[in-house]
């Protein structure tokens, strides 16, 4: 459990004696730099950032597993050059375009397209908002729903939260829940605010590292991607279709064969027509479940991602 610091564990830790705190990728780097010395690993990296740093390349990139590069090295040449470049959702490589990336694990920040040819280094990163923490980075299209990406990455947090300090416990609760209005079409200008300064006070008053950056991911987007916030918000719409309580649900006229698979598989019985003629979507029985977006074989509806 987190403990109020100082004092911290290089002074005071495991058995009350000072204890070092490190991940498996540095500690597999001492045996080497002890064997070669610290020149060898100082050759690779920036000024304030020495040696190689490993990311898990993941999400909307056609090449995804571990990447070990110097530190300096940009996101464009990760993404493009070793990732082989963004993938559309079903995951082709046809000119989809960058959005985003999230990085630095589930606490991290994200960066855009303004970011792809900044060096990648600690200092760089926690200037725009991000850090390199466990090396997670999430690759994301134009597809993505930025305010939904938030979501997911504070719904981890939340849940691995250990609950002792009520910044961290309450505070990510409270933040998970106004993101789920805004998501759901209940979102305000006060909600946006407010979610702005809860995440700034769990960041600064919580125990420990997690409750400090659990807040990372949706502050990042909400200065990023404020206008996607406020679409949700004033529009009650979400422009790349992922949430569905926003998704105005409809049949395709050009696509759509009659064929009543549709209507017949509706839960609520929201779907009308003659079989073989053009079929309907009331809107207010419509629960926006997406039964019909999967039972559809002729990609007729329109609404969903």
């Amino acid at each position: 459990m987190p403990n109020p610091k100082p004092p911290f564990p290089a002074q005071k830790g495991l058995f009350d004696k000072p204890t070092v705190i490190n991940n498996v990728e540095t500690l597999a780097a001492v045996p080497l730099i002890i064997r070669n010395g610290p020149a060898w690993f100082n050759v690779h990296g920036t000024e304030r950032s020495k040696g190689t740093k490993t990311f898990a390349l993941t999400g909307h990139v056609a090449n995804t597993g571990l990447v070990e590069v110097p530190f300096g090295t940009t996101l464009r040449e990760i993404v493009y050059n070793i990732g082989g470049g963004v993938t559309n959702d079903d995951g082709t490589v046809s000119g989809e375009v960058f959005k985003a990336v999230q990085i630095g694990g589930p606490s991290g920040g994200c960066l855009t397209e303004e970011d792809l040819d900044m060096p990648l280094d600690y200092d760089n990163l926690i200037a725009k908002g991000a850090m390199v923490g466990s090396g997670g980075l999430v690759v994301m299209n134009q597809q993505s729903c930025m305010v939904q990406i938030a979501r997911f990455f504070m719904n981890f947090t939340q849940s691995e939260s250990c609950g002792k300090c009520v910044p961290c416990r309450e505070g990510t609760k409270q933040m998970l829940s106004m993101l789920d209005d805004i998501i759901e079409g209940r979102g305000t200008e006060e909600t946006f605010s407010l979610l702005e300064e809860v995440g700034n006070v769990v960041k600064k008053a919580s125990l420990c590292g997690l409750g400090k950056t659990a807040p990372s991911p949706v502050l990042s987007t909400i200065v990023k991607f404020k206008d996607e916030y406020l679409q949700h918000i004033h529009d009650k719409k979400c422009a790349t279709n992922n949430c569905k309580a926003l998704s105005d649900i409809s049949i395709d006229p050009e696509k759509c064969t009659g064929c009543t698979i549709c209507a017949r598989k509706c839960p609520v019985d929201a779907i009308t027509g003659e079989r073989k003629q053009l079929h309907y979507i009331d809107p207010e029985l419509c629960t926006k479940c997406g039964v019909c977006n999967e039972v559809c074989r002729f990609d007729a509806i329109i609404g969903f991602n």
